[in-house]
């Protein structure tokens, strides 16, 4: 399996996304929030990618992921923790 690459991310940043964590055994989910990506890099032990909105606060996904992706959408199911985070693009009026 393939880890998730910085630059396939990258797209996102600057631009406002709607983030969803959806857990598939079907518990409760949080609603969908959204943000701006202020940046993207990988953590310092390299084992996940964070999505940062500001200088603090970040969405981290495991980088062992199994990934899909279109221009619009980004999403990783990590199978561990059974959790699918997408970043969606926002379109702005």
């Amino acid at each position: 399996m393939e880890l998730i690459k910085l630059e396939d991310v990258e797209r996102f940043m600057g631009v406002p996304v709607e983030i969803t964590i959806q857990d598939s055994e079907g518990g409760d989910q949080a609603p969908a929030v959204k943000k701006t990506v202020k940046k993207v890099q990988y953590c310092p032990d390299g084992t996940h990618i964070r999505y940062y909105f500001d200088d603090f606060y970040f969405l981290a996904v495991p980088v062992t992921s199994e990934v899909s992706q279109s221009e619009n959408q980004w999403s990783a199911f990590d199978q561990e923790s059974g959790l699918t985070y997408t970043v969606k693009k926002v379109q702005v009026f």
